[in-house]
């Protein structure tokens, strides 16, 4: 452990499971020194990220339901109850209709498409001006994202398009808070075998690629995800905002 993030108040939304993104950065924010600050999604939930996250450094667990603003806001207030600063927001949430992800994009419906937007893009901007009050220390604020925001990946769809929000969202994000000292970043990872990653159709296929055609010939490591998480989050990544950072065996510069 180098103790990069050493002091640090973090807030990671999406820990759902031991195979999740989410959970991977937590493990390494835990590992640098982090104190961290989960939110779950129901009662259910609670009991399960209760139990996965047993052995790293958590502070307190919050309910929060990114569809429903006031949740939204009272996460806000039980975070500045703490009494610290809030130093980095791990946001990695996405949802799509399971259909939507299977049939031509053409087809999305009106509230399969508002939906996508809803929770996988515009809960980075109700999160982050719920929390930017307590960021008063400055800090970075981080999303996940996926080469499919930029060039069309079968079976990704309308997930592809509210991809592509979420990175805009972050550049405006990047621009507004930069006089506060807080960096906006996403991290673009290759296809990893998370649970919410089986909803794609043919998903095996997307890692099947990645061994074939990446640089290095190998599917992308959770760790390595999260390695690139405490970089950004750390004073080592302070001069990089507004940008995607790929973590993904090099997947993005292949051409046909």
């Amino acid at each position: 452990m180098a103790d990069l993030l050493k002091g640090q108040l973090c807030l990671i939304l999406g820990v759902a499971n031991k195979w999740s993104l989410a959970y991977a950065i937590a493990e390494a924010f835990s590992r640098e020194g982090a104190g961290l600050v989960l939110t779950y999604l129901g009662e259910q939930q609670r009991s399960s990220v209760e139990s996965l996250c047993q052995n790293l450094n958590v502070v307190k667990l919050l309910a929060c339901d990114v569809t429903k603003d006031d949740e939204i806001t009272q996460m806000g207030v039980d975070l500045g109850a703490l009494g610290r600063p809030l130093n980095t927001v791990v946001h990695s949430l996405a949802f799509a209709n399971r259909e939507d992800l299977s049939r031509p994009f053409v087809e999305t419906q009106r509230d399969g498409f508002l939906l996508a937007q809803n929770v996988s893009a515009y809960s980075l901007v109700a999160v982050t001006r719920a929390v930017v009050p307590l960021m008063t220390e400055g800090g970075s604020i981080l999303t996940m994202t996926y080469l499919g925001s930029t060039r069309v990946v079968q079976n990704y769809n309308v997930m592809g398009v509210a991809k592509a929000a979420l990175e805009a969202s972050v550049r405006y994000l990047a621009n507004d808070l930069g006089p506060s000292k807080i960096r906006v970043n996403a991290i673009s990872a290759g296809a990893v075998k998370t649970a919410s990653a089986r909803a794609i159709k043919d998903f095996p296929m997307l890692l099947s690629a990645m061994t074939d055609r990446s640089p290095f010939q190998r599917n992308t490591e959770p760790a390595e995800v999260a390695d690139a998480a405490v970089f950004l989050a750390s004073s080592l990544g302070r001069g990089v905002t507004g940008n995607v950072l790929f973590v993904d065996s090099g997947m993005h510069i292949i051409g046909i």
